[in-house]
């Protein structure tokens, strides 16, 4: 079995990326309920997810000039 060994290195952080991950899934068009979305395809996540890196990276960049 496999186990999670993903840590939060900021715990306080955690409410605010479940938001951020749900405001980016609702601009995408996918939707995402509260707690368990095991049925989501690998295509839906990939968008949240990809979707939520591209943001960030596009904050830090605006961060840096």
């Amino acid at each position: 079995m496999a186990t999670n060994n993903n840590q939060n290195v900021v715990p306080e952080a955690k409410e605010a990326l479940n938001k951020f991950k749900m405001e980016t899934a609702k601009e995408v068009g996918v939707n995402l309920k509260e707690g368990y979305n095991g049925d989501l395809t690998s295509r839906d996540a990939g968008r949240v997810g990809g979707n939520m890196v591209r943001k960030m990276v596009e904050a830090y960049e605006q961060n840096i000039k």
